[in-house]
């Protein structure tokens, strides 16, 4: 363990920026080698998806405050919902020549390393029965991997789920970005997360990250350890899986393993790149933080106080699922009311059945340190909002001892003022000096307990995910409120440390984040995300 606990605080200080040295990246891009923005495994049968989302009467607002809708059939519609609102591509833009994809679950540089699959048994509709499935969102297919022909795999199911299991290819975000692309696909990671458990909550379903089992076996389970599959093909690495429905209706995994040693296997992984660089540290990192199988985890903490105020906007989910986009500037001008900040920040209290924190099995970890600029009726300054009251001594005693920890706004909101100032050229300065982080309503670092990581490696991946559920969270609270936001991967990291006050690895800051009113690029022409079907 001390080794594993050498590498991770190796990788954690070398992956860091810093004012006079930003982490080890690529000198400059390769645009011959840009990886393909989509994994396809040729010779596998395919099975179309219709588009049905429009169809979803779920609003945003409801799932929000957990009022999940009755539960849905599992069918081949429910589940071509399901992958749409999460995983699916939301728009295609375009700008002279060039033409993108956009998809509901947020990435880094829109690069998208994760990938999506789907374990189920025989479902109504799905022509392929039960097995396990690979989504591609490019054309919304379901490709098969493999055919099981087992009654016992349906057994294991029984009706009341699925699983979905992700994935990452480190590749797609180190072509970029370098050895700091680990960190990038762990955020995305979190906030695929975040999009699955909300899209399954509009259908009526919980989500549960299934975290005993070792991730060897789940490797094993979506077929990412058959080499032949793969061959010169750039490798996944299995994140985790999901399981959608009822909650305490989980398969046992290793029966749904040892029944996949009889299943028929199909396709080959297309390859993204002809060529590759080598980033050893990314690859000891993730050594490091490889899981084995552990005991289940304690229940998360006591739930907070139910507060939940309604955004100004009463929008259906696949709407707002479909429209949230990275601002790319804002205005610097406009104003948030207190009421909306206040509602923004109410959602990042995780509740145990409300999505995006039903997800979650361990206790909250991740605090927002908020650098507050143009709030209606707020001092501007710097403010933390408390997850978990169990943090507050440690974070007290990691930060300077003269903040004020004043308890400020709706009695049930753990939001605690620690200094007034205008703190929007310190903003600047924190996220690379971007513009958009002193223009925005308010900007934020997430502050992780790495102590857990430290005693339980694998945990380190777990904090980036939550992260990254706290900021797709914030992405659809933001669109909720006629706002935008954007996720900030370049940010020096101990000049955010440093305004705090923290000067030991017992908090960390593993993610930067804005909120304000967007400045539209009118350069950019966009358009539907799939042909109309017939």
């Amino acid at each position: 363990m001390g080794r594993f606990k050498h590498a991770l605080l190796e990788y954690h200080e070398r992956s860091k920026h810093r004012v006079n040295s930003y982490a080890p990246g690529p000198r400059q891009l390769d645009w011959s080698t840009q990886p393909d923005p989509f994994r396809v495994f040729q010779g596998s049968p395919r099975i179309a998806l219709p588009l049905a989302a429009d169809d979803l009467p779920a609003r945003y607002n409801d799932l929000r405050c957990g009022a999940l809708p009755p539960a849905q059939k599992f069918s081949l519609s429910t589940i071509a919902i399901l992958f749409e609102l999460s995983l699916g591509l939301s728009a295609w833009k375009s700008y002279g020549a060039q033409r993108w994809a956009l998809r509901c679950n947020p990435s880094s540089g829109n690069l998208h390393p994760t990938e999506g699959y789907l374990l189920c048994p025989a479902l109504p509709g799905l022509s392929g029965g039960g097995g396990v499935y690979h989504y591609l969102c490019r054309d919304h297919v379901l490709e098969q991997s493999a055919a099981v022909d087992d009654s016992q795999w349906t057994d294991a199911f029984s009706s009341d789920g699925v699983l979905v299991g992700l994935s990452s290819i480190y590749w797609r975000e180190a072509w970029k970005y370098g050895m700091r692309a680990w960190r990038y696909c762990q955020h995305d990671c979190g906030h695929a997360i975040a999009a699955v458990s909300y899209a399954a909550a509009a259908l009526g379903w919980q989500t549960r990250l299934m975290v005993a089992a070792a991730d060897e076996a789940l490797t094993a389970l979506l077929g990412l350890d058959r080499g032949a599959d793969f061959g010169v093909a750039e490798r996944e690495v299995v994140d985790g899986v999901l399981w959608i429905g009822i909650p305490d209706a989980q398969p046992d995994l290793e029966r749904l393993y040892s029944i996949l040693d009889r299943a028929h296997w199909y396709g080959y992984a297309n390859q993204l790149s002809p060529r590759h660089a080598s980033w050893p540290d990314i690859d000891s990192i993730d050594r490091a933080t490889r899981k084995s199988q552990t005991r289940e985890p304690a229940p998360p903490n006591p739930e907070p106080p139910l507060w939940s105020a309604t955004p100004l906007l009463d929008l259906s989910f696949a709407r707002i699922a479909r429209q949230r986009r990275s601002a790319t500037s804002f205005d610097g001008t406009a104003r948030i009311t207190a009421a909306a900040f206040f509602a923004m920040l109410a959602s990042l209290l995780a509740r145990r059945d409300t999505p995006p924190w039903n997800a979650l099995m361990s206790p909250v970890s991740v605090h927002p340190a908020l650098l507050v600029h143009r709030v209606d009726d707020l001092e501007p300054g710097l403010y933390v909002l408390l997850r978990n009251s169990q943090a507050l001594p440690s974070l007290k005693q990691a930060m300077r001892p003269d903040w004020l920890w004043q308890r400020t706004g709706p009695e049930h909101l753990p939001l605690y003022l620690l200094l007034p100032y205008d703190l929007r050229a310190v903003a600047r300065l924190i996220c690379c000096h971007q513009d958009i982080a002193a223009d925005s309503y308010f900007a934020l670092g997430m502050l992780a307990n790495l102590e857990i990581a430290l005693k339980q490696p694998w945990r380190y991946r777990q904090l980036f995910w939550e992260c990254g559920i706290l900021g797709q969270a914030l992405y659809l609270e933001a669109e909720a409120t006629g706002a935008r936001a954007t996720g900030i991967g370049c940010f020096f990291d101990d000049e955010m440390h440093a305004v705090l006050g923290i000067q030991d690895h017992a908090w960390q800051s593993l993610y930067y984040f804005t909120v304000g009113s967007a400045v539209a690029d009118l350069r950019l022409s966009s358009f539907a995300p799939y042909e109309p079907q017939s």
